[in-house]
């Protein structure tokens, strides 16, 4: 069938730093699949201007089977003009309108809630990706003046909000936690009693969709209560659907329960399309060239990515070396360990070579 073919795309920051050693735990996985590093990023756009080269999204979607990114963000580049561009651009342009983000504490140590057990987290947020605020519609009149005006429009349609819907819904009924149960929840995040019209919309959709699931609970929560509950009672949730400024929210706060934004994943989702996995620790530049990052959300992401292409083997084996590193301590500061980012990774890597 041929090597699976993977665009590679550090970017800035830490993703310059995480990335590369992500792939390498994936090579030692033995996996079928050719890179191909790409150096979109700051440092491109410094030197002559260039954010996404001309056909570049095109490109991806002829060429390549998944896309592996790092992170955008250089606080040379106040507009974050690059950022928008390859980023937002990516995930808007190839319509990559499912952002998954999984939550699951591998360790009791890692969460900030007392008495806090691994099986009490293991669920999913699904954020809508090509709408919402983030569609950049709106302006500003009379900039720096007293009278000054700031409007941000939330652009939700109807063909949007329910296949995203549909997705967290066809993510229930397929997809297992950790422990083999079955995901059996599905629950709505809004605001509705605030956003009537936006809300309104998600409301009808999600009944809708959610009538032809008998076998998923549908549930919903506005997105304050959300947060405390998240915190309560994390156990309660299998599936999160939102949209995408509640998404973004919600999932950092989620992230917190695992260990932090460096044990975080994600996967920029469009069935049947090429998709984009991409750990969603940002940049970082605080943390940038001093090997200090964690590089395990990257391997979780390489992992994602590599369920998501069907070598569900070679995905398992990432997973077991990342479990088995946070329970030895074989880990960054930031989850209790002593290593460095290179490492730890290397840690990781040998613990898959061993497999």
């Amino acid at each position: 069938m041929g090597k699976k073919r993977i665009a590679v795309i550090p970017g800035d920051g830490i993703g310059r730093e995480v990335i590369p050693v992500a792939v390498q735990a994936i090579e030692a996985t033995g996996a079928a699949l050719a890179f191909s590093e790409f150096d979109w990023g700051a440092e491109r756009y410094l030197k002559d201007g260039t954010t996404v080269p001309a056909d570049g999204f095109p490109m991806l979607e002829r060429d390549f089977d998944a896309i592996f990114l790092g992170a955008f963000g250089d606080p040379r580049i106040t507009t974050n003009t690059h950022a928008k561009q390859i980023l937002l651009g990516m995930r808007f342009e190839m319509d990559l309108y499912a952002n998954v983000r999984p939550v699951r504490l591998l360790d009791s140590s890692l969460c900030p809630l007392k008495g806090a057990d691994p099986k009490d987290i293991d669920f999913v947020v699904v954020r809508e990706n090509t709408e919402g605020v983030y569609g950049d519609v709106g302006g500003v009149f009379k900039q720096g003046t007293a009278d000054e005006i700031a409007i941000q429009e939330d652009i939700n349609t109807r063909k949007g909000v329910e296949r995203v819907i549909r997705y967290a819904f066809e993510y229930a009924a397929s997809k297992k936690k950790q422990d083999g149960t079955s995901r059996r929840r599905v629950l709505l995040c809004d605001k509705s009693n605030a956003m009537t019209h936006s809300g309104g919309l998600w409301q009808r959709a999600f009944k809708e969709v959610g009538r032809a699931y008998a076998d998923i609970e549908a549930t919903h929560m506005y997105v304050d209560a959300l947060c405390l509950q998240m915190v309560r009672d994390p156990g309660q949730f299998d599936v999160i659907v939102t949209n995408n400024m509640f998404g973004d929210i919600v999932s950092d706060l989620a992230a917190g329960l695992q260990g932090g934004l460096g044990m975080a994943a994600s996967g920029n989702i469009h069935p049947g399309k090429i998709s984009m996995f991409e750990p969603v620790h940002g940049s970082a530049p605080a943390l940038a060239g001093k090997n200090v990052a964690n590089p395990i959300g990257a391997i979780l992401t390489a992992a994602m990515m590599l369920a998501h292409l069907g070598l569900t083997r070679e995905a398992a084996k990432l997973e077991a070396a990342v479990l088995e590193a946070v329970r030895e301590r074989r880990t960054t500061r930031d989850i209790g360990g002593n290593l460095g980012t290179k490492e730890a990774a290397t840690w990781i890597s040998d613990q898959v070579s061993r497999q």
